[in-house]
């Protein structure tokens, strides 16, 4: 019989004082008996991450409490097949009995009336389809809910909440290049290597790597990763409204374990719990763990045929995981050289290594007055030269954003020939174009660096300045703290101008505005960033963002508050 009340707060027996509650302390009691109220809302774990599920435009709820002020708290949502909107709000936990020494609780619909009339304090929001954390050192005590939605389809989420972030550090640390490196290339075969992660390395805790090879995209999370392997599986068969898709003890955040719980929720045990789905085609997506290592060659792949690549370090003891930076490649030609068409209008992604050369064949198929071709390095400059006909039209080096256009023939093609960088392997986006107003690159100023003014910095803020052009683009500044040893050579292996700023954590988004100046001598703006620590080393990236949704990073500037103020 559910004869409790769903809330009963039980205070200190003495005035000594308290500790910060810790799960070992059991100092959250929280007992949730209404299983109509919560339907198909869950309560949230201390420490253990849950994996769930959503409807599409069916909103999810998830609560903790939370019993002492300036209690550490830390909340990650990871999607895995779509995008989320979720947002963290908290309300003050219901009054005491109201009869005076009773001891009596009061009334449930008295105390549900409380809880579902008030919406509680915004904490946080985030809406997208990246890990996304909330993590705060000193967190009020109250009743915190955590809602979820997913408005593009059916999907699974993980969520992990955590009152004690610093012990418990679950997911990998990534080195402080966290990229993956490809050292060889092959027709059939490439080489990965990269950084091992710190928690390995020096907190001697276990872990594996486990590498992820498709044709289509990279991948985020190791969830959205096992979304698509499952996806004609029965782990990814929705469970029916109100049954709980994640068997856990929910005997944390205050909220006692129930010995029925598992006969009433339902725990998802075979298909028959599950909506019945047509199988998929199965996609041509693969994962390898390879225990500890940092190098590994992926083989039996196709020639001439790009390839992304994500690394994953999985905390064994934990079995949660964080991404390094993935990244893309393509396989040797067969011995006779294939070229790549270019469709017109269409982005093509192109990968050289070191030293090596592409070719790729442009053929409108209407006439055409002029044809365009647009080039984004990533990395180092490339050379490029382009044929009509096997006549020499253009032969330049090109370094960041750069656009070309030269004068049509009628059934004319196209030869481009693109040669890599002497330093190393180089990656680039080019498109090609008898469209005159098809420019999906931003157009760039000459100078692209970042200038810092030392006269203006201050113990918690720097004032910077950069270059636009006479092209209204929207432009996004961040920053990331890093460690005074932070040099050139580990800057300069960060300067990938592809990576967009939806590589970046949202904490460290600083403003975003739109700016341009018919005036190309004025073409300049300034922007304080404040909130910044004393003697602290920054990052600075700033991202032009074009009409098309392209993005360019410029030059990264690294920038140290003062000490002393």
């Amino acid at each position: 019989m559910l004869l409790l009340p769903l809330l009963l707060l039980l205070l200190p027996l003495d005035s000594r004082p308290q500790k910060l509650p810790t799960r070992d302390e059991e100092l959250f009691q929280m007992q949730i008996r209404d299983k109509a109220f919560f339907h198909d809302s869950s309560v949230i774990p201390d420490g253990a991450e849950i994996s769930s599920y959503l409807f599409r435009d069916t909103p999810k709820r998830y609560f903790f409490v939370v019993e002492e002020d300036n209690t550490p708290l830390a909340v990650t949502v990871t999607p895995c097949d779509a995008p989320l909107e979720w947002k963290l709000s908290v309300q003050e936990l219901p009054e005491e009995a109201s009869g005076e020494g009773s001891g009596d609780p009061e009334p449930l619909e008295q105390q549900k009336q409380q809880i579902t009339n008030e919406e509680g304090t915004e904490l946080f929001s985030y809406k997208g389809n990246d890990v996304e954390y909330f993590v705060s050192s000193s967190s009020p005590s109250g009743l915190y809910q955590l809602d979820l939605l997913s408005t593009e389809k059916d999907t699974h989420f993980k969520v992990y909440a955590t009152t004690t972030p610093e012990s418990d550090q679950p997911y990998p640390e990534l080195p402080y290049d966290p990229r993956i490196d490809v050292t060889s290339l092959g027709r059939t075969t490439v080489t990965l290597a990269w950084k091992p992660s710190p928690t390995a390395s020096l907190l001697r805790q276990p872990i594996q790597y486990c590498i992820v090879i498709n044709k289509e995209h990279n991948f985020k999370s190791l969830c959205a990763v096992e979304a698509k392997l499952s996806s004609d599986d029965a782990f990814m068969m929705a469970p029916k409204p109100g049954l709980d898709f994640s068997p856990f003890d929910f005997a944390h955040f205050g909220f006692p374990a129930d010995n029925h719980s598992g006969k009433e929720r339902g725990f998802l045990k075979s298909s028959k719990f599950g909506r019945q789905t047509s199988p998929k085609p199965r996609v041509d997506l693969h994962r390898v763990c390879i225990g500890n290592k940092n190098i590994f060659t992926v083989s039996d792949l196709k020639p001439d045929t790009q390839y992304y690549f994500d690394m994953f370090a999985v905390n064994t003891n934990t079995n949660m995981s964080t991404a390094y930076v993935g990244t893309f490649a393509r396989t040797k030609e067969e011995a006779k050289q294939k070229t790549v068409e270019l469709k017109d209008g269409k982005v093509t992604d192109v990968f050289i290594k070191r030293k090596g050369a592409k070719f790729l064949r442009f053929a409108p198929v209407s006439s055409h007055q002029k044809v365009t071709f647009s080039i984004h390095s990533c990395l180092d400059a490339v050379q490029i030269q382009v044929r009509r006909d096997g006549k020499l039209l253009l032969s330049q080096s090109v370094e960041g954003v750069r656009q070309f256009q030269l004068r049509g023939k009628a059934k004319a093609k196209y030869l481009v020939r693109l040669k890599g960088s002497k330093k190393g392997a180089s990656m680039l986006k080019i498109l090609a174009t008898t469209r005159p107003n098809k420019q999906l690159f931003p157009s760039l100023p000459e100078d692209t660096r970042i200038k810092a003014f030392d006269k203006l910095r201050t113990c918690s803020s720097v004032t910077v300045a950069w270059l636009g052009t006479q092209e209204r683009n929207k432009y996004c500044i961040y920053k990331r703290e890093v460690d005074d040893n932070y040099n050139e050579e580990q800057k300069k292996r960060e300067q990938n101008q592809c990576l967009g700023p939806d590589t970046r954590k949202k904490s460290e988004k600083v403003l975003c505005k739109y700016f341009h100046s018919q005036n190309i001598q004025k073409a300049v703006t300034t922007e304080t960033i404040r909130g910044l620590q004393p003697g602290k080393s920054y990052l600075l990236d700033v991202y032009v963002i074009g009409h098309g949704g392209h993005s360019v990073k410029y030059q990264s500037k690294l920038v140290k508050t003062r000490k002393f103020c």
